[in-house]
């Protein structure tokens, strides 16, 4: 059975689909936000002074999967980067290819946008998720350093 896949951006109507993903992603990373934090994301997605967006893996007209991701400034680059920062694909639609297809969403509009790189944070435990991010992007390397406030 063939499934009609598409990747669009998540309509500023659509917050009932998108967060059911989003707390998924959050449980995922055993991570709790407080509501106001989820409110600020969902409303500067929908902003457009905001360099915060989100888009969507539809499956069959469902909301199956998300990509959140900034543009910042550098100081490497007269271009901006791109930081993906969130990814996740629900366990029922895993394995259609949505996370190679939400990368690659980011990346043209990246370019798009004029920036010079895409780079993204994953656990090092997150085992499934690296064997697509080695197909798709490079190693850097680096280890991630925080202080939280």
């Amino acid at each position: 059975m063939t499934k009609n896949i598409e990747i669009r951006p998540v309509g500023a109507d659509e917050r009932a689909a998108w967060e059911p993903l989003w707390q998924g992603y959050l449980t995922f990373y055993k991570a709790t936000l407080p509501q106001v934090a989820t409110d600020t994301a969902w409303a500067r997605f929908h902003d457009p002074k905001e360099r915060m967006h989100l888009l969507g893996a539809y499956v069959d007209g469902k909301l199956t999967g998300i990509v959140q991701f900034l543009y910042h400034r550098s100081t490497w680059t007269p271009g901006d980067y791109c930081y993906l920062q969130d990814l996740f694909v629900d366990s029922s639609a895993r394995g259609l290819g949505l996370g190679r297809a939400l990368i690659e969403a980011v990346y043209e509009k990246a370019k798009a946008a004029g920036c010079s790189r895409v780079h993204w944070l994953t656990h090092n435990d997150n085992a499934q998720a690296r064997i697509l991010y080695d197909q798709v992007a490079d190693n850097s390397g680096f280890m991630q350093y925080r202080k939280v406030f």
